[in-house]
């Protein structure tokens, strides 16, 4: 017999990242694909990921793979002309920046209220802002290899990371506000030494 046990934390949890990453799909396909650029759910599921999950490796894995799976999908299909035959150009620099927002969410969620949670948000936000930004910036011959070519990169980069911000506020609001719902009406779903 298997001593493999049921723990509905981490079935809700998971499905919840999935299903709000699902949004990413969708907002992407019924739309202009450039019109919501960067307004996604990832910032979000970082940030739930790193404060739900008490395990660290599920708190990097399952956002980190809902992450990949869904730029699989859309740089096999509406994005497919930016894509490397993989992923995208530079998509290390969104992977360690995302799991670095996976990071924030683990020591600045530790109690989750309106203060933390848009603290945590504003420094993703940040994160992803120059990380990402300074792989657009690295060796590209569109920017002069010095603080004002990458000061330049991240000047350009202002509308995708307000979009970013709106979308994290916005997808985070209804992750963690449904969670913490659904854990007041279902108690079994408080974090105990024995789950997630």
């Amino acid at each position: 017999m298997s001593n493999l046990k049921f723990n509905p934390r981490t079935l809700i949890l998971l499905l919840m990242i999935l299903v709000i990453t699902g949004f990413r799909l969708l907002v992407t396909f019924n739309s202009d694909a450039l019109k919501f650029a960067n307004f996604s759910s990832i910032g979000a599921v970082a940030l739930f990921g790193g404060a739900y999950f008490k395990d660290h490796l599920k708190a990097f894995a399952f956002p980190l793979l809902s992450l990949f799976l869904s730029d699989f999908i859309l740089s096999a299909t509406i994005f497919s002309e930016y894509s490397n035959g993989f992923l995208y150009e530079g998509w290390y620099w969104t992977y360690f920046a995302f799991a670095l927002m996976v990071l924030i969410g683990r020591v600045l969620l530790n109690k989750i209220n309106p203060v933390s949670l848009l603290a945590s948000t504003l420094s993703i936000v940040l994160i992803h802002w120059i990380v990402t930004d300074f792989g657009v910036w690295f060796k590209n011959p569109s920017y002069t290899q010095d603080f004002a070519g990458f000061w330049l990169c991240l000047e350009r980069a202002i509308p995708f990371e307000i979009r970013f911000l709106e979308g994290t506020l916005i997808y985070g609001a209804i992750l963690f506000g449904a969670f913490e719902i659904l854990k007041a009406k279902y108690p079994v779903l408080k974090f105990s030494t024995k789950q997630a």
